[in-house]
């Protein structure tokens, strides 16, 4: 039974894992930005976000958050916003690149700091309000008859954030691997239109969405 356990939950956590979202765009932009180290600083960032919902579920305060509206809302909008901002400058990026042409490409860019690059990942999950509701209502499925509830919590929160790291980074190293080819002016002009389009529209969705 336990074996089985496990066996699910390592299931369920890599479909949604490998579901694109605004940590895998954040991650993606910050690799484009900030190399290989940047897109791993990223995915650091997330995972330690997770790391921190975990430990939030394993102390009942998940619990809480989800059952009073306004802290809830209030996380919520705050995510959402960074979000939008997110995607507001990728969308600035996106416009200065078509504005100044090959005297923007000849120009070196200002490469994203690994500090900038945890933040905004860390920042990322912890504005989605979403990872606590699914903290909340998954783990719980999945802890064995018997066990410690703030163990078994905390085991599978860690687990789940050190698969999403591995994730994240291994998009991270294959982006920077292509990097010379995405950095080129007009894909990467493509490539921020487009991230800033995804994130102004996942932040607006998590601050439409119901609970």
């Amino acid at each position: 039974m336990l074996a089985s356990s496990i066996l699910a939950f390592l299931g369920v956590s890599a479909l949604v894992i490998v579901t694109p979202g605004p940590d895998t765009a954040v991650t993606v932009r910050n690799t484009l930005f900030g190399g290989r180290a940047g897109g791993v600083f990223t995915a650091l960032g997330v995972s330690v976000g997770q790391a921190v919902w975990a430990f939030a579920t394993s102390l009942g305060i998940v619990a809480l958050l989800v059952a009073s509206e306004p802290l809830f809302l209030a996380v919520k909008y705050a995510g959402a916003a960074y979000l939008v901002w997110l995607g507001l400058h990728a969308l600035r990026a996106a416009w200065r690149l078509g504005e100044g042409g090959d005297a923007t490409a000849a120009r070196p860019a200002r490469r994203l700091g690994r500090g900038a690059a945890f933040r905004q990942g860390l920042v990322s999950d912890l504005g989605n309000p979403k990872m606590a509701v699914f903290f909340a209502s998954l783990l719980p499925q999945f802890v064995p008859a018997g066990q410690p509830a703030f163990t078994a919590f905390l085991a599978l929160g860690l687990v789940f954030s050190l698969m999403t790291f591995l994730w994240l980074a291994a998009y991270a190293v294959a982006v920077a691997r292509a990097g010379d080819v995405l950095r080129r002016p007009r894909i990467r002009r493509a490539i921020e239109g487009v991230t800033g389009v995804l994130l102004i529209a996942l932040g607006l969705r998590i601050a439409a969405e119901q609970r």
